[in-house]
């Protein structure tokens, strides 16, 4: 051990020791200041947070957004469980809903079969006039001839047919956009509650049918409110689950209870960053106290183990307290210092969250060490730690390995390697793949709702394409609307396409009632057709969310199947592509929407973090060959610091093929666990050659001594975590 950090653990051990309950008493004030930041950290509900400001693929879509309308919205299902949705009871949900609809929280539109504006030509005193209106203004008033003729009309209809009305006619949807003023943050969760309950409302008066809520505003919603539950009802009973082992490998209740108070304390004061750098709480940033918990449960965990073994040595609970401090000073130091390091250089990742997620890791890590340096010492003086024969079980098992291991170094050795390499090769077919639903099981009603939605209606996946008319023509240009049909035409021949929504077929439809069938030639005559159809539309459905205000852009909707990340890019750049070969008279336009701004971001982001990783455990060596003051021992602390995390991956490779933006989390949350056990083995093998063990008996007292530490961690941890898979 380095002379200058020897003096400095024995220094603040003296002191720790000889002041307890003072330093008790300082952890409790800080604790209590942690407890009041924590409970103001507040989740996001807004998915615009992963993207940073700077992000072409956001700037795109917040510049549709300002053409035409946001993104977000609540759309509702109504299927019956026979038949069609053709009926009166059917139709009269619809109904219900779109007229509810419109009065949720910061309801901007609401779009329905039933609402839809449907054309038609009626006789006047000399000629057919045109008239805009409801498609179905009375659902009570409907015969037996009226909900045929509605139906035709409805799956005749492309804007209606297969997205706001099943095309086989098994079921209908209520779209309602949201207008959020970003004015407070729990605009979007006051929205989808209310919907909630006006689905359970209807649902009530309507037996027969099924009602499902999904959409944009209920997915972030849902995002809020799985880490809301995983943190009140998961975490509790994966700390209950450790708690319980502890005190089983620990043998002593007292032990246990000052390992969870550092854990609590480390986490408290990881979340309570949260406020202090004004950061909200996103899914990958609230996984930073579970990051924490590991390293400040070994720490903790190796403290422990050694104080308990010099006290069943015979030493007295203060002289134990101090020399196992001096004792794991420096690997705990060096742990939480490397930690912090690799952490921090997750803050060149392009999504803000995981910035985030580094610098509360980062201050948690901090805290962690100081608890774990002053406060624990200062506590397992102060508490009955009388630790009994069982305690000791950890020396017996870890001296059984270390010979077993020296015994078997080699085929150990080679196997280890060669298995690693293995799964190294398998890691490297890992595709990145971020579905939305895939981030919830079924108790969060989200998913079993939208799945109904895409089993009975059509996809939750949208692509916008908002397309200028080149050299600042009008979107009534002939050429411009001939390109846009076209585009349409070929994005409906698609195989992943279920539905577009674009102005063009409204324009098309006005044409066959009011001219020849075909697209207007004259810009003007088409410019009369929008003016009198607008002029017909009732407030809050009009064009502006498919034409610009300023008539240059138009914009083109697709629904798509359910794809994977690389597909929904590949299908972009198709798309995009064609434009840019067969619409001479239209702008390159990019698709945008957010579920393709969170594939092209967790492909990066994923790369990101395996890199980011491997950087970490350069870092780390090279800090180990500073402070162990050797070359050789740096270099060689890569291997099981990289071989445990290459294994996983491959093995995640072999079992599901695919990993998405929070799966690469997972290499960084077990970062801190791999990094303690290879640095307390290693610190202390240091310690035995340098006072003069050979590198055969050095090795094998450096696993026997941090051995009993390492398996109480990684029992406690395995069990924990495998809770969190259920």
């Amino acid at each position: 051990m380095m002379p200058n950090l020897d003096a400095v653990a024995r220094w603040l051990a003296e002191r720790v020791t000889r002041n307890p309950k003072r330093v008790v008493l300082a952890t409790a004030l800080v604790a209590l200041a942690w407890v009041g930041l924590a409970a103001h950290a507040a989740f996001s509900t807004d998915y615009r947070i992963f993207f940073a400001p700077e992000d072409p693929r956001r700037q795109a879509l917040e510049h549709a957004e300002r053409l035409f309308t946001r993104s977000d919205n609540i759309a509702f299902l109504v299927a019956p469980h026979e038949g069609e949705v053709f009926t009166q009871d059917a139709l009269r949900a619809v109904d219900e809903l779109t007229k509810a609809g419109w009065k949720l929280p910061f309801a901007g539109r609401v779009d329905s079969v039933t609402n839809f504006q449907h054309a038609r030509l009626v006789p006047g005193d000399e000629e057919e006039e045109l008239v805009v209106g409801d498609l179905v203004p009375d659902v009570a008033a409907l015969d037996a001839a009226g909900l045929t003729a509605v139906r035709a009309t409805a799956l005749a209809e492309p804007v209606l047919a297969g997205s706001l009305v099943a095309k086989d006619a098994g079921a209908a949807g209520v779209n309602v956009t949201l207008r959020l003023p970003g004015a407070a943050p729990d605009e979007v969760v006051r929205a989808a509650r209310a919907a909630r309950a006006l689905a359970h409302e209807v649902a009530a008066r309507h037996p027969d049918l099924e009602i499902r809520v999904s959409g944009m505003a209920m997915m972030n919603e849902a995002f809020m409110a799985a880490s809301i539950e995983d943190m009140s009802s998961v975490f509790p009973l994966m700390g209950l689950a450790m708690v319980g082992l502890l005190w089983l490998l620990l043998g002593s209740g007292a032990a246990t209870a000052s390992a969870l108070a550092v854990v609590l304390f480390a986490a408290l004061s990881t979340l309570g960053a949260a406020p202090i750098f004004g950061y909200p709480l996103t899914p990958p940033s609230a996984a930073a106290p579970t990051i924490v918990l590991t390293l400040a449960m070994a720490d903790a965990v190796h403290i422990i183990v050694s104080t308990n073994r010099l006290i069943l040595q015979g030493r007295p609970r203060r002289v134990a307290v101090e020399e196992a401090l001096v004792g794991n000073f420096e690997p705990v130091l060096f742990t939480s210092l490397t930690t912090m390091v690799g952490f921090l250089c997750l803050n060149f990742a392009e999504a803000p969250p995981f910035a985030h997620l580094a610098n509360m890791t980062a201050t948690g890590v901090v805290m962690a060490l100081l608890a774990s340096v002053t406060f624990l010492p200062a506590l397992l003086v102060l508490v009955p730690l009388t630790p009994t024969a069982r305690a000791g079980w950890g020396d017996r098992a870890a001296q059984r390995l270390s010979r077993f291991v020296l015994r078997a170094r080699r085929p150990l050795a080679v196997g280890g390697v060669a298995l690693s390499l293995g799964l190294g090769v398998a890691a490297t077919t890992l595709e990145s793949n971020d579905q939305f639903l895939q981030y919830f099981d079924d108790s969060i009603s989200f998913r079993p709702d939208t799945e109904r939605f895409m089993e009975e209606l059509t996809g939750i996946y949208t692509m916008d394409f908002a397309v200028p008319a080149r050299g600042g023509a009008q979107v009534t240009d002939p050429a411009y609307l001939a390109d846009m049909a076209g585009f349409a035409a070929w994005l409906r021949a698609q195989p992943e396409v279920l539905h577009v929504y674009t102005v063009t077929d409204t324009l098309q439809s006005l044409s066959r009632l009011l001219g020849d069938g075909a697209m207007p030639k004259d810009p003007q005559l088409t410019a009369q057709y929008l003016l009198l159809y607008e002029m017909s539309l009732p407030f809050g459905l009009d064009l502006n969310d498919r034409v610009s205000l300023d008539r240059s852009t138009l914009r083109v909707t697709v629904t798509l199947d359910d794809l994977s990340s690389g597909a929904l890019i590949a299908f972009a750049d198709r798309s995009e592509a064609w434009l840019t070969r067969n619409a001479p008279h239209a702008e390159h336009a990019a698709g945008i929407s957010p579920a393709l701004v969170f594939s092209h971001l967790a492909e990066r982001n994923t790369a990101a973090m395996m890199r980011g990783n491997l950087l970490t455990l350069v870092l780390i060596s090279l800090c180990l060959m500073f402070v162990l003051r050797s070359f050789g021992v740096g270099l060689l602390s890569l291997i099981p610091n990289v071989m445990p995390i290459v294994a996983t991956y491959g093995v995640w490779a072999l079992v599901f093929g695919e990993i998405n933006i929070v799966a690469s989390v997972a290499g960084a949350i077990a970062l801190g666990i791999i990094v303690d056990d290879t640095i307390h083995v290693l610190s202390k093998y240091q310690r035995l050659r340098r006072s003069g063990r050979e590198p055969e008996a050095a090795a094998q007292l450096a696993v026997a001594s941090a051995g009993p530490a390492l398996v109480v961690t990684t029992c406690v941890l395995l069990v924990g975590f495998a809770i969190l898979s259920f």
